[in-house]
């Protein structure tokens, strides 16, 4: 399906990442690889009371032998028929990207042979990592160069839906531009009880009219709103994905953004979905406000629903671009689902390796700000000043261009607490993701925070953000935008905890 000529991303006002609660509100031991699976009142808002500190990672357990996920080119129906099939690349040997499925507690052990010709490296997208394992070529591991192969070996330390992407330094964007995404779903030890477990993976493509993927490496898309797609695919699939459930069962939906570069929002049309878990992480179960949530690229949603006990169409998901773009449609079929003894929909026990307060008195304190790109002209929509610079040093962090052999910004001892307020100074909202934690998000104008952990955080254009972590994990970790084209020309930072 086609979608509207590409605009900038769009992003929620009012808070920095579009996600306000006030906003939103009124296996066995072995990895298994799977291709995905087709068919409130507000709280009162937390403030920082005194510390505790996090439990400890659980044990590294003992890993099975490592399982084999090659990226390879292959052929996808991005278009409907008649038109051809698109040259892309793809993650494993299924026709959609992968889910990798474990319970919490088991090993990931993966070999991922690269068969493409550009390096690569796979990044762990919220999984809070060893920082050897974090995916990021040319910082924490060489690339993966074509023809060889790197084993990744880890024990998640948390449930939860985490973004499978390519990342490596100056070279991020072809790679997932051109298809190689996947999910890594780690299962709760009790989970809550559901009657269907459903993964949704958003791309977007940029193709030309006979089907094939246009160019890369454009300086034009990097230093404004990045490559915007013309068609989209969920799970690899032409949209609308139908999906369809059992009379009176239980419904869990886990919404990821692969997107290069495009942020929306979608919209739940005859669904009461609750939302939770954000980022992967619990939350104090709620309905979003007009069944709109902000999505943008490295988002991830869990989502809770009761289907009707009547067969028929239950309702859609739609991206609020243009008139409206169907994602997918959701019906009601075959044997309904017994009595239920389950009781309503309620929150997923939280984490208990998380710290249940964070005490900012004694926060370490920095301030970021994000430069670079070209300015949009507001009058001329689409317009924008042509970038004349260094193409790989479009963006900065306090002045500086990411690059691989650039020392860390700061280094902080762990379990120290931190607190980043970072302003953006461009012209476009920025997306970023921290890596190897999460975070609590802040409010501006109080010392309390959103009631749910992120990973992965947008500043409107002009706007500041404020978050709060433990830095608990050693290494070194990337500060870095989720819009590809950006984090290629330098758009990303580094601190270590040592």
């Amino acid at each position: 399906m086609r979608m509207p000529a590409p605009e900038a991303p769009t992003v929620a006002t009012g808070e920095a990442d579009g996600l306000s609660r006030r906003a939103l509100i009124a296996g066995s031991a072995a990895l298994t690889l799977a291709p995905f699976v087709a068919a409130a009142q507000t709280p009162p808002r937390k403030t920082a009371p005194a510390a505790k500190p996090a439990e400890a990672p659980a044990p590294e357990a003992k890993p099975a032998e490592a399982k084999v996920l090659k990226a390879a080119p292959a052929q996808a129906r991005l278009k409907p028929e008649p038109a051809p099939e698109t040259a892309v690349w793809r993650l494993g040997a299924e026709t959609s990207p992968p889910v990798l499925r474990i319970k919490l507690g088991e090993a990931v052990r993966l070999r991922v042979e690269n068969a493409t010709d550009k390096p690569l490296a796979l990044h762990w997208h919220g999984v809070r990592n060893r920082n050897a394992m974090d995916g990021v070529g040319g910082v924490t591991q060489e690339p993966i160069a074509p023809g060889q192969d790197f084993t990744y070996e880890f024990t998640p330390p948390d449930a939860g839906t985490f973004l499978i992407r390519p990342l490596v330094v100056g070279g991020a964007s072809e790679p997932a531009g051109r298809g190689l995404s996947g999910l890594l779903v780690v299962e709760e030890t009790t989970p809550p009880p559901v009657d269907l477990d459903v993964s949704l993976l958003l791309q977007d493509w940029r193709l030309d009219e006979t089907g094939a993927l246009l160019p890369f490496g454009q300086v034009a898309f990097a230093a404004a709103a990045g490559r915007l797609g013309n068609a989209v695919t969920l799970n690899g699939t032409v949209i609308p994905l139908a999906l369809a459930g059992r009379p009176g069962s239980r419904v869990r939906l886990r919404l990821a953004n692969a997107c290069n570069a495009r942020a929306i929002r979608i919209r739940f049309d005859g669904l009461k979905v609750y939302v939770a878990a954000v980022d992967g992480q619990p939350a104090d179960t709620f309905e979003p406000l007009k069944a709109t949530l902000p999505f943008a690229p490295g988002t991830r949603y869990d989502l809770l629903l009761d289907l009707p006990k009547e067969a028929g169409p239950a309702g859609k998901i739609t991206a609020l671009v243009g008139q409206g773009l169907p994602l997918a449609t959701l019906n009601v079929a075959g044997e309904a689902v017994g009595p239920a003894a389950r009781g309503p929909i309620a929150s997923i026990p939280e984490n208990k390796r998380l710290p249940s307060e964070i005490r900012l008195q004694s926060a370490f304190r920095r301030d970021l700000v994000v430069t670079g790109g070209v300015k949009p002209d507001r009058t001329k929509p689409g317009a924008e000043t042509p970038y004349a610079g260094d193409p790989q040093k479009i963006w900065q962090i306090n002045g500086a261009s990411g690059a691989a052999g650039a020392a860390p910004l700061f280094t902080v001892k762990r379990g120290q607490v931190m607190v980043l307020t970072i302003r953006n100074d461009t012209g476009f909202p920025q997306i970023l993701h921290l890596h190897g934690h999460v975070f609590r998000l802040l409010h501006l104008l109080d010392d309390g925070w959103e009631p749910y952990w992120l990973d992965t955080v947008q500043i409107p254009d002009g706007r500041h953000a404020q978050i709060a972590f433990l830095a608990d994990n050693p290494g070194r970790w990337l500060l870095s935008s989720t819009v590809l084209e950006r984090f290629d020309t330098g758009l990303w930072t580094s601190f270590e905890v040592s």
